[in-house]
Order: structure tokens, then sequence, then C-alpha cells
């Protein structure tokens, strides 16, 4: 589907929105508040500005729903064939700088989500797909930001007992602890953003329940990179989880990520 130079350029996109994000998050910011109230400060903007242009340029063709011109009531045409992207996932956790905030850039085919990109710019690391793999690359040093430093990752084959949860930071509850009374849970991790995905597709975690609202561009990205890892993002149904739904204004149902 993306020939490894198209790769490349998305790995590169995404670690330099990373740069952007982190000029500001190691500086003074401003934090302002959208119509839902939630936050939103110039790295979001910055970084979706830089992600939106960059795409645009190498897909031309392919329309690009993104959170904060969606907020500002920018819906593309599209039908088939779109990117997802939020350009500053876990903005709440990026004011309260503890790092765990993510670039997710996700496409989507009929429905399903095919490729993600997520680069956690604080924790040095971006995770990525490819059609049939997962990988992470380590961003300490520019040097190691090459598609060929890239290493393979994969869900952990533990699936029953002592599993480890990981849980949104911001939005945990009742109904979750409810839903994994269920399970063999050992342990608890409560993060932020998107990462929770790449925790789980690199094996060091195994089972995320989100039992409240998400949007599309959140989950996308992170969706796909588990997937080619070995696991999947599914409906409390069993069904995959999918996307694309300006009906239901790019809002998820709640689903479970598992190994």
């Amino acid at each position: 589907m993306f020939q490894q130079n198209i790769l490349s350029e998305l790995i590169k996109i995404s670690y330099e929105a990373g740069l952007l994000i982190m000029d500001i998050y190691n500086n003074k910011f401003e934090v302002n508040h959208k119509k839902d109230n939630s936050p939103v400060t110039n790295a979001d903007k910055n970084a979706e500005e830089f992600i939106l242009k960059k795409l645009s340029n190498i897909f031309p063709d392919i329309p690009i729903i993104s959170e904060e011109a969606y907020s500002n009531k920018f819906i593309p045409d599209y039908d088939k064939r779109f990117f997802l992207v939020d350009p500053l996932d876990g903005t709440k956790e990026f004011i309260k700088k503890n790092g765990e905030f993510t670039v997710n850039i996700a496409f989507i085919n009929e429905g399903y989500t095919k490729i993600g990109f997520i680069n956690a710019p604080a924790k040095n690391k971006i995770f990525f797909n490819d059609e049939k793999k997962s990988y992470i690359i380590e961003t300490k040093s520019k040097d190691e930001i090459s598609i060929q430093k890239a290493k393979q990752i994969k869900v952990s084959g533990q699936k029953q007992k002592k599993l480890i949860a990981t849980i949104s930071r911001s939005h945990s509850g009742k109904e979750i602890e409810n839903y994994l009374k269920d399970y063999d849970i050992e342990k608890i991790n409560y993060v932020g953003s998107s990462y929770k995905f790449c925790l789980i597709a690199s094996g060091e975690a195994h089972i995320y329940p989100r039992m409240s609202p998400t949007c599309e561009w959140d989950t996308a990205a992170g969706h796909a990179i588990l997937k080619t890892a070995g696991g999947n993002v599914t409906l409390l149904n069993g069904e995959e989880l999918r996307y694309g739904f300006k009906e239901n204004n790019f809002i998820n149902p709640n689903f479970i990520a598992r190994n």
C-alpha cells in the first residue's frame, strides 16, 4: 500500500511535528479552551498546520480529517480513503508536563484503519506499521530516525493470567473497574494519550478497556499499529472498531483494545 520511501516520509513528518511540540513544551505556553471546554495550546495548532501541509503535498488527492480543523467545523469531502490526524493527543498530559502525549497519523481505507504513526516525542519513540508488521524507532539521536533502524514489535502471548491493564489517566471509573473484574489483572497502569495502544503492541500491557467517549483520531493510529502487532480493537460485541462516521461526530463507541 505505502512503499518504504512513503513510510519514511511519514515517519519524518511525525518526528518533525514532535520537534515543534517539544519546542513549546520546554518553554512557557498559554492554555486556551475550545467550545467543548477541552484545552488547546499553540502546540496543537502548530503541529496540525505542519502535518496537514506536509500530508497534502505528498497525497493531494487524499482528504485529511484532523482534530483542530474539525473543532473549527471544517470537514473535507471524503469517501473510502482518508487520513485521521490528532496533532497532539493528550493535551491535558502535555499541560501537566508528564510526557504522556503523542502525535497520531492514520490512514483509513473502506472504514478500516490500515497504517498508523504515533510519535511520543517526550519519550523519544516513534511507533508505526506497514501492511504486515509493527515497529518502533528510538529517536534520542537524529541518526537513529531511519526506517532501517526500526525494530519489530509484537503483542504479548499472555492471554489469561496475570494481565497488565492500561487505563486512561484522565478517564477511568467504576464501569472499567467492573469490566476488569472478569479478568485476572495483576497490575493497572494509568497512562495518557494513544501511548496505551503502543504499550499493548510492544508487549508491555495486555488490555485497554474504554467506556467513555474518544474520537476517531484518538484511536485510529494506535489501532493500526496494534493490529499488525497481533492484537486488535473491538467493540463490546466483538466487532472491529471502524472509522469515518461523520454522523456520530467521529466519536467512537466503547471499545476494548487487546493483545
